[in-house]
């Protein structure tokens, strides 16, 4: 009797697995497209180089629609060409992503070399609306020239974080800015905001969505860094999207890519899953902000910090509303004769800012 107890036990055991990992194969929102294409060219409003990545419609199911602007900004020191694996990635869910190469000369830091700036935004924003109506541009007809998302990484995600904020603060920032209402949603991966400003500021978002990923093993940037600009950032939705055995550059093709400054901290997880982790999470985030898409909300707010092994996510979708003190002393007064009130306030409970 025993025995047979053991083997349904057994498989039952086996069936819930089996169930769990349809469970979790169903949650998890697949690309959109099976391959992208990508071409080389020069934004004619600035004259910076950019690789463009799009999706490769022929060879998807996915009916004809038009495609979001992601404009991804570069850490410093690194070469556009490393990022061309996630920037594939991201496309595959439906962007049309642009990586601009800007060389800069800050003759106050000694520096001459590889870094963005933020009026790259406005002027790649511009380049793409003209790309659309070119008859001879690959993109004719395919962009959404309305939403505009916006990812970066390292000194580049700093660029976009004081951007949403609408400073314009030197060296992320020359001249005047003003951020484009076509922006809709932001996702960049090992920043912090005092990264090239070196202070911290309340970020005004705007309800901006924002997310943060972060690598627990950043040896250039630690995660603290990232936890304060996290805070920071004044209104939801926003996310702080950990990646665990990740350090600052698993979003590039190589780990240390040649000429960026090097981080000591050797990354536990592969450099392909670590860029497909990152990728992933960044495309559903800007998906189910910017496109509304239910299932990218679904799994961004909901089920991929359960599903997702590699990360922890730390969200908060709404505002937490402010006390009204004529209510609190009813509250008080409520709990006080009825003792069963406090626990049906405390199943109530739903925080905002939660670990999910």
């Amino acid at each position: 009797m025993n025995k047979y107890l053991l083997l349904l036990a057994g498989s039952t055991l086996l069936y819930l697995a089996n169930v769990k990992a349809a469970w979790a194969g169903g949650l998890t929102p697949s690309p959109l497209f099976p391959t992208v294409n990508s071409y080389q060219t020069t934004v004619t409003t600035n004259r910076d180089s950019a690789d463009i990545y799009f999706p490769n419609v022929a060879n998807s199911t996915t009916s004809q629609q038009k495609y979001p602007i992601a404009l991804f900004l570069p850490g410093s020191r690194v070469e556009t060409l490393e990022y061309s694996q996630y920037a594939s990635i991201v496309a595959s869910y439906g962007f049309t992503v642009v990586v601009p190469r800007r060389i800069r000369s800050l003759p106050a830091f000694g520096f001459t070399g590889l870094l963005p700036e933020a009026s790259q935004i406005n002027d790649v924003l511009n380049f793409m609306v003209a790309e659309n109506s070119n008859p001879d541009s690959p993109l004719t007809g395919s962009l959404d020239t309305n939403n505009l998302v916006l990812l970066g990484h390292s000194f580049g995600g700093s660029v976009g974080l004081t951007a949403i904020d609408n400073s314009c603060i030197y060296p992320v920032c020359e001249g005047k800015f003003q951020l484009p209402q076509q922006l809709r949603a932001a996702a960049f991966f090992g920043t912090s905001i005092n990264v090239g400003t070196g202070q911290f500021i309340p970020i005004k978002n705007q309800g901006i969505p924002i997310a943060l990923l972060h690598g627990n093993l950043d040896g250039s940037i630690p995660i603290g860094l990232a936890q304060e600009s996290y805070n920071l950032i004044q209104e939801p939705p926003k996310a702080l999207i950990t990646i665990n055995g990740v350090n600052h550059y698993g979003i590039t093709n190589v780990n240390n890519p040649v000429g960026a400054r090097l981080d000591p901290n050797e990354p536990i997880l592969s450099q392909d899953e670590s860029i497909e982790t990152i990728a992933r999470w960044s495309a559903l985030f800007l998906r189910g902000y910017a496109l509304n898409d239910q299932d990218a909300l679904g799994y961004i707010n909901s089920s991929g910090d359960a599903l997702d092994l590699n990360v922890t996510v730390s969200i908060q979708t709404k505002t937490v509303p402010e006390t009204n003190p004529v209510l609190g002393l009813l509250s008080i007064l409520a709990f006080t004769i009825f003792p069963w009130a406090k626990s049906w306030k405390k199943q109530q409970i739903n925080p905002d800012q939660q670990k999910i």
